[in-house]
């Protein structure tokens, strides 16, 4: 007998897996989120540039994670002053191909935007000088230098 909380994530990942990419209703927007508040609340950038709370639904919780960068279907809640709405449903990049294709991806949004900054990012960091230390290993400043000449002055002497 399997446990009430597995058979519900089953569920709701299942529900997510098997979506029909069904386009959202005229209450429903697309909103990416920008940050985690905690206590499962994450505030949410909408197309207009204005920022927002949304909530995650009980059966979410636990189920399903959503990090910065994000996109969210939500739904608007009217009982709440900070928190302005409600995800309804997590996108994957498959809903985004759909919405894009069926031209109600918000224009915010646009993967082109990205992909310019991207190449602009990836054109200049080809040489080393642009990636951080590492922090994990052990700085040796000139160390081996000596060694080396060292083993070699000793060697020549023989």
């Amino acid at each position: 007998m399997s446990h009430p909380n597995t058979t519900r994530r089953k569920h709701v990942l299942k529900e997510m897996m098997e979506d029909d990419y069904s386009l959202p209703t005229e209450q429903q927007q697309i909103v990416r989120v920008v940050s985690s508040r905690g206590n499962n609340l994450h505030e949410v950038e909408a197309a207009t540039a204005e920022n927002f709370l949304v909530s995650m639904p009980n059966k979410f919780r636990k189920n399903v994670w959503v990090k910065r960068g994000d996109y969210i279907l939500v739904e608007p809640i009217e009982e709440g002053d900070k928190v302005k709405a409600e995800i309804s449903k997590i996108l994957t990049p498959e809903h985004i191909k759909e919405y894009t294709k069926a031209g109600i991806w918000p224009e915010r949004f646009a993967k082109k935007s990205t992909l310019s900054n991207q190449a602009e990012h990836s054109a200049g960091s080809d040489s080393d000088e642009s990636l951080p230390p590492n922090t994990n290993r052990p700085v040796n400043m000139g160390d081996d230098e000596e060694e080396e000449t060292d083993t070699e002055e000793s060697s020549a002497e023989d």
